[in-house]
């Protein structure tokens, strides 16, 4: 018997258990009711007198060191085990590569950067609009041909000519602008950022949303030459130093005069390349002093008050500042096209 006792000892001291399941069966195994030192235990009766009290003595230091080593696996176990469950066990096993900011986003918070060095602040707006604050308060008679330049998506219409009270998805974020002017006081000076939509058909030079950032400035003796040192200050910090602009003459029923702004090409230095067209310009936006009836329309006496507004699409801008030639990319949301900005 004394051999056994050391044999199960030896087996005792080197037992191991990596979860509940197998120390349970370890337990059965040598201290359950039919386990093996459990038995030896019932053969102590057959033990010659003299070598009771050694063999005892053995017995009880082997059940001990088996319980004792029993408790200390089932503390391992429990540590390995509370450790498993702090384990996302849905991770992917390959390392998450870190994200980066959208082109879009980093182009439209250095253009509000920019401006806010000349006190704009920014203000937003709901993309489901009225025909009112879109058209109406824009100087967009119900019949004016000028609707026609932008094909609106409405989302509940009349039949014949628009109407003040028709929704639609906003053609422009100068609705942001009549909200502006209805709802303060002079002087004014905001940015108005978001997303719009027009009913065009997608493709590398054109889709049906794109971003805008629009801003209006109207105080007492605004004039155009205001607006032109506000746009030549914008081109100079968003391309650089060396950048010139010139303002061509356009429409836009909501400015009066209004005028097409383009910068010297940032590729060529204004030399001429395939990108200007060879013509050393690139237009880049629109702007203008506002329209009186615009200011009256919206509550502002334009006997006192005057001011320019000017709008640019996002794209536009992150297009010239990033060499992006196809639009699409910016909606895909592609990794392989994102990564490349991550540096920015």
């Amino acid at each position: 018997m004394k051999n056994r006792i050391n044999q199960l000892l030896q087996q005792v001291q080197d037992m191991q258990a990596t979860n509940a399941e197998e120390l349970e069966n370890l337990r059965i195994k040598y201290l359950s009711k039919k386990g093996e030192i459990t038995a030896l235990f019932g053969d102590f009766r057959n033990v010659a007198a003299d070598e009771k009290k050694e063999i005892g003595m053995l017995l009880n230091n082997l059940k001990l060191q088996a319980q004792s080593r029993i408790d200390e696996l089932k503390e391992q176990v429990a540590a390995r085990t509370q450790q498993e469950e702090k384990q996302d066990l849905t991770r992917t096993p390959d390392p998450i590569a870190l994200g980066t900011r959208h082109p879009l986003s980093l182009v439209r918070e250095e253009i509000i950067d920019i401006f806010s060095h000349i006190g704009f602040t920014v203000a937003e707006g709901p993309e489901i609009e009225d025909d009112l604050h879109v058209f109406g308060m824009l100087n967009f008679a119900p019949e004016h041909p000028a609707r026609d330049m932008q094909d609106t998506f409405f989302i509940n219409k009349e039949k014949g000519i628009q109407k003040p009270t028709d929704i639609l998805l906003r053609t422009h974020t100068s609705s942001v602008q009549t909200r502006v002017m209805t709802s303060q006081k002079p002087p004014i000076r905001v940015l108005c950022p978001g997303r719009v939509y027009r009913n065009e058909a997608i493709s590398a030079r054109a889709h049906c949303f794109f971003h805008q950032i629009e801003g209006l400035y109207i105080d007492k003796n605004v004039s155009f030459a205001d607006l032109r040192q506000a746009m030549l200050y914008f081109a100079k910090e968003m391309f650089g130093p060396d950048t010139k602009i010139r303002l061509r003459p356009s429409y836009f029923p909501f400015t009066e005069p209004s005028a097409e702004m383009d910068i010297s090409c940032n590729i060529c230095g204004g030399k001429g390349c395939s990108f200007c067209k060879n013509t050393g310009w690139v237009e880049i936006l629109g702007c203008g002093m506002v329209d009186p009836n615009v200011l009256e329309s919206c509550g502002i006496d334009s006997t006192i008050y005057s001011g320019y507004a000017f709008g640019l699409g996002v794209e536009r801008i992150t297009n010239l500042k990033y060499r992006v030639k196809d639009l699409r990319l910016f909606s895909e949301n592609d990794v392989r096209f994102l990564t490349q900005f991550e540096s920015c």
